[in-house]
């Protein structure tokens, strides 16, 4: 008995438990951490939840799934991707069509964590994706894996060991494919490009995405993978230029970049946010304070939640307050975001 009560109490403190009461909780919680909190207990394979969809509605839900992302309905995404990762577990290991499921929903888990700078959830949502999709047999998903744990290492420091990695799964034969891929190959020299410019290899970084662009290029000029790595396509490509010459050192480059490409011709709203984001964050680099502000106006124009749950651009919001001349424009906008000193 003591037992039980003691978790019962545990499963009411928990971040997303279906119970009385949780639901108005939630509401004053930030969708980040809700999103965290909720792919935190899924994963964990701890708390409950009463709603969720049948084994049929699974490909449907995964669709929904990388909408709300596209769209950057993280709200939304709260509620579904959690769901998606718990009824995957439910299912027999046995079911490939499951499994691809179950792996494609932790690859879109560990883009939001790797987003949301939750390492820790990331390598865990990363590795069981490899697992998963090598379960599958599904050369895209163990592909999208590697490029993940990549970008995971990257953000560790592990610049060179995020190189090989991206490299060599860049070179398996599943992905010999004739479009998917050749796109998903370009994904993960993209990958490699940006590991090269966080190490300070500038010339290595912009001959790896040349590469990439060609290979875009060669591919018609349309976008390919849209679920499945946030798109692949000549204006993905220059957008992976603009922060990739950032971290090189030069926002010069970097805003040069961005002059080249049209915000709307990307594929997605968070793609697009994410432009107006990389811009800010040269033009910060650059003194240019206004110009800054307006284009993270623009991102939260666009994406209000992409933009308010991302710790780089709250990060960058801050840094704004704190090193200069404010605005009632930039107080308001730090307000939103949360992102007062």
């Amino acid at each position: 008995m003591r037992r039980r009560r003691f978790l019962a109490v545990s499963a009411a403190a928990t971040v997303g438990v279906s119970l009385p009461g949780s639901a108005a909780a939630d509401q004053n919680v930030p969708v980040g951490q809700l999103l965290v909190g909720r792919l935190r207990d899924a994963m964990l394979g701890i708390g409950q939840d009463n709603q969720l969809p049948s084994p049929a509605q699974l490909p449907a839900e995964l669709a929904r799934a990388h909408t709300d992302f596209h769209t950057c309905h993280y709200t939304s995404l709260a509620l579904r991707l959690p769901r998606l990762i718990r009824v995957g577990h439910s299912l027999s290991s046995d079911d490939s069509e499951h499994l691809i499921v179950l792996g494609q929903s932790y690859l879109l888990a560990t883009r939001m964590l790797i987003k949301l700078d939750e390492q820790q959830l990331g390598w865990m949502a990363a590795d069981r994706a490899r697992q998963v999709a090598e379960a599958a047999e599904h050369p895209l998903s163990v592909a999208e894996a590697a490029r993940n744990l990549a970008v995971l290492a990257r953000r560790a420091g592990w610049e060179e060991q995020a190189l090989s990695i991206a490299l060599n799964a860049a070179d398996a034969p599943g992905l010999r494919a004739p479009r998917g891929g050749a796109a998903e190959r370009g994904l993960l020299i993209q990958s490699a490009a940006y590991s090269a410019a966080r190490s300070g290899d500038g010339a290595g970084m912009r001959e790896l995405t040349d590469e990439a662009a060609a290979i875009a290029d060669g591919l018609g000029g349309s976008t390919a993978l849209r679920d499945h790595g946030g798109g692949f396509s000549p204006a993905t490509v220059q957008l992976h230029r603009i922060s990739a010459e950032f971290s090189t050192g030069d926002p010069s480059a970097a805003l040069a970049a961005a002059r080249a490409l049209p915000p709307q011709s990307l594929p997605s709203l968070e793609r697009r946010a994410r432009y107006y984001a990389d811009v800010a964050a040269a033009l910060a680099q650059r003194g240019r304070r206004e110009e800054c502000v307006r284009a993270l106006l623009a991102a939260e124009h666009l994406a209000p939640q992409e933009t308010h749950s991302r710790p780089a651009v709250r990060s960058l919001i801050s840094g704004l307050l704190l090193s200069g001349r404010t605005t009632p424009e930039l107080r308001a906008l730090a307000a939103r975001a949360d992102a007062l000193p």
